[in-house]
């Protein structure tokens, strides 16, 4: 197959609609991308790991490598998605089953801004993927790891070179009795995945994490606003209009992480797809509760 050059591929994304679909998809409207009743326009599909970046070892290879137990038949579990009172509401097949999965949507995007509420339960490892393959695992990834040292609004890279941009890390205040009642800042001489200073510089903005904490509401409905723009994209984050973190994902720089790979593998548009995570066996049950749940409404997309 001939290799499509990284300029001309960036330059296509300009002629990927029609000027009639491009005029209907930069009305400059929002648009519901779910109707609050069903899971019309969307899929549900398994937790399925491929390739570390493009090109490159499988996590599969990974996991052998690292004596890392790998799930059975991972294929089996998309994860349990469906809708009540008006919201989607994502949780492991079996509450406690440890597999995960997406919801990800039939249609596919490229420059968009997106608007969504979400309530995901403590600890809930979940996000939003972004130009996502419908058959492999790789795409950009907006975290909303609702968990011990989670990250809220930043960034990871799924078959990307697992490259992490983020902010800040969190973790949850608790009560006398040991539940959790709030967030905080992550304590680096106790936390499970620390913030490192190459996470925080891959970003062209990171918020101050008490810009965040006073953003975010505990137990609540919380507005996630993304903003995609460009071949390889800069990607913008807001919770609650404060503006958390931006990427330049053309000019990122992380161990294997080569732009001109990225591009010509995912292409300038992909899916939008919404995560429940597996357990783990470093995080186990910490990465996401029994019985946990993470609740999505009022999906909204303007296409650019």
């Amino acid at each position: 197959m001939k290799t499509i050059s990284y300029l001309k591929l960036a330059a296509s994304a300009l002629l990927v609609l029609s000027p009639m679909a491009a005029h209907a998809a930069g009305d400059g409207k929002f648009h519901s991308i779910f109707d609050g009743k069903t899971l019309k326009g969307w899929r549900t599909i398994p937790r399925i790991a491929g390739n570390i970046y493009p090109g490159g070892p499988s996590v599969a290879d990974l996991r052998k490598a690292r004596n890392i137990p790998a799930p059975v038949e991972p294929e089996k579990h998309p994860a349990h998605w469906f809708v009540k009172d008006g919201m989607i509401v994502g949780e492991q097949e079996t509450p406690g089953g440890g597999y995960g999965g997406y919801l990800i949507t039939e249609k596919t995007y490229g420059d968009f801004e997106m608007v969504l509420e979400a309530r995901p339960d403590w600890p809930a490892d979940t996000g939003v993927m972004l130009r996502r393959r419908m058959d492999d695992w790789t795409g950009f990834q907006v975290l909303i790891d609702h968990r011990e040292s989670g990250s809220i609004g930043g960034f990871f890279g799924n078959g990307l070179a697992s490259f992490m941009a983020v902010p800040f890390k969190l973790n949850s205040v608790r009560d006398a009795n040991g539940k959790p009642i709030g967030m905080e800042l992550d304590k680096p001489e106790t936390s499970i995945e620390p913030v490192t200073p190459e996470q925080v510089a891959r970003l062209d903005y990171a918020a101050k994490p008490d810009d965040f904490l006073k953003a975010w509401k505990w137990g609540q409905w919380n507005e996630i606003r993304i903003r995609v723009v460009g071949a390889m994209p800069v990607i913008t984050t807001w919770v609650n209009g404060v503006k958390i973190a931006q990427l330049d994902t053309a000019k990122m720089q992380a161990p294997n992480y080569d732009p001109k790979a990225i591009l010509n593998f995912l292409g300038p548009r992909g899916h939008i797809a919404l995560e429940v995570h597996d357990n783990d066996a470093v995080f186990k049950d910490a990465r996401w509760g029994r019985g946990a749940q993470a609740r999505w409404r009022n999906i909204r997309i303007r296409e650019l």
